[in-house]
């Protein structure tokens, strides 16, 4: 579903399930006229207009007359509920307050203090991505702004992330075209393109994909493309172009099973990225096409002015991060570690760098990730941040909550079994910017820069403890310079490609 904002957070189960239940396209007689031929008839599994009636069938052990409920089960249920007079207060409490300001952990509150020994030297004001799902985008820019102001000592500063916004949005439109016409022969109920119907276009991304759109576009202070409406809220722009581009997906396999050739087809996907491109010039506003000037004073008031930017410029000449020179190490501890991958149909622009990711064991990702904060430098990363939050206090700790006093419950999945069932991906990108270590080095809590504006935590500063790192970090970036020559190597190895429909595809 992308990244995961502030907005979002606690309304991400609703948000599931309403995506969940989109029906598939249903087909009327009226659809095999012949001046409406059938997108695609083989398709058509059912014929509605017949007067037989399909037969299913149905699960047996589900419907088992021993699989129901009884009432005496629930009466003893309800016997042992009211015996323990724990459950009645607690009961009492919940009823006017949410149940997990019941459930902290004051211990937990009090050991995850906003106090790091290591931190990086330049810390700016935290950004805010507002009701939309751009964190990646946002994360790769507050670790770009580092070197610019650290260049022209700079106290505060930002790069637009609309910009990128605008033209990440564009190339996904045409890379979702592109599958569409990969797919053309592929039935509609295919489980790869119904995941790709599902949601052909979020603000989520991955890191290679923030690579390929600095290298294709550059990127440009925020001044010079300042936030719109549909960008800090982007609800209503996404629903407006999926509805496009699901629109012209069925004109494209509808072209296809009339026999129009692939150079046909990208032909009649011109119209719609025109039309894509219509509805994003309107609401974000067009990039700048001109070369533009970038003025400024820095904290010592002094006056600078350069002329003659291009975006690309701009990045190369005053930003100057060796994006092209990094690498994604993931952790998925389902597959074998040491080993390339990548998912089917993951990307956002067309002829670009492919997603390549290094799977490698927890521990490697914090050595590295302490190796890069230690030099002073903020570290991209990506994790599942809806998982024992506490938002206020700013605390990502998997003690944080004691649903064993309340509920007398627990949660023993290993992260492999919660990827394996659905309990947990990655939802969310941040940076790191300090780790409190003790005297031998290891990590204790992690310094957190999110993205949603200045509000709960260390002025929106986020304390992780390490436990949490080990069970809901999925991923980190880091600088090759800095990675021993044995992950570098891996990158050389032949890659496994994971489903279109794998967590590890999931966009933060």
């Amino acid at each position: 579903m992308g990244c995961v904002s502030s907005k979002h957070l606690d309304a991400t189960s609703t948000i599931i399930s309403k995506r969940s239940s989109n029906p598939l396209p249903s087909y009327s007689t009226s659809s095999s006229s012949s001046s409406h031929p059938p997108a695609y008839p083989t398709d058509m599994k059912l014929d509605i207009s017949s007067d037989s009636t399909p037969v299913l069938t149905e699960p047996h052990g589900v419907n088992s007359p021993k699989a129901a409920l009884r009432k005496e089960q629930v009466h003893q249920m309800s016997a042992d509920f009211v015996a323990d007079p724990k459950n009645l207060m607690v009961q009492n409490a919940a009823h006017s307050l949410d149940f997990s300001t019941l459930l902290t952990n004051r211990e937990v509150m009090i050991a995850d203090n906003h106090v790091f020994n290591t931190k990086i030297p330049i810390e700016s004001m935290v950004t805010n991505q507002k009701s939309s799902g751009r964190c990646w985008i946002f994360a790769a820019l507050n670790v770009f702004r580092v070197e610019v102001m650290k260049k022209y000592n700079l106290e505060e500063f930002e790069l637009s992330q609309g910009y990128l916004f605008f033209w990440d949005k564009f190339e996904k439109s045409n890379w979702f075209l592109e599958c569409m016409i990969d797919l053309r022969d592929k039935d509609v109920n295919d489980r790869v393109v119904q995941h790709l119907l599902k949601e052909p276009v979020n603000d989520g991304g991955q890191w290679d994909m923030l690579i390929n759109l600095v290298a294709r576009y550059g990127v440009v202070p925020k001044a010079l493309y300042p936030e719109s409406f549909s960008s800090s809220s982007s609800g209503k722009l996404n629903t407006l172009v999926i509805s496009k581009l699901r629109d012209h997906a069925v004109v494209l396999r509808r072209m296809a099973s009339l026999g129009h050739s692939v150079e046909q087809l990208r032909h009649e996907k011109e119209k719609c990225l025109k039309e894509i491109y219509n509805i994003l010039a309107i609401t974000l506003g067009e990039p700048p096409k001109k070369p533009f000037t970038w003025a400024f004073r820095n904290k010592d008031k002094k006056y600078f002015e350069f002329n003659n930017l291009t975006p690309q410029a701009y990045f190369k000449e005053h930003v100057g991060y060796p994006v092209e020179e990094t690498i994604s190490i993931i952790n998925d501890p389902r597959n074998k570690s040491m080993a390339l991958y990548t998912v089917q149909y993951l990307g956002n622009i067309s002829g670009g760098r492919p997603i390549r990711y290094v799977n490698a064991p927890i521990d490697d990702l914090k050595t590295l990730a302490i190796k890069k904060l230690s030099a002073g430098k903020p570290v991209w990363f990506g994790a599942d941040v809806g998982k024992y939050l506490h938002r206020d206090a700013g605390i990502l700790d998997p003690k944080l909550f004691q649903y064993d006093l309340a509920f007398n419950v627990s949660f023993n999945m290993t992260k492999a079994e919660r990827l394996i069932h659905g309990e947990s991906l990655m939802t969310h990108a941040m940076v790191f910017t300090g780790v409190h270590l003790d005297e031998d080095g290891k990590p204790i809590r992690w310094r957190v820069e999110n993205s949603w504006g200045d509000v709960g935590g260390d002025k929106g500063y986020l304390t992780m403890s390490d436990a949490w790192f080990s069970e809901f970090v999925y991923q980190v970036v880091l600088e090759k310079e800095i990675v021993p020559q044995k992950f570098l190597d891996v990158l050389e190895q032949p890659v496994h490609v994971l489903p279109a429909f794998d967590p590890m595809g999931a966009l933060a």
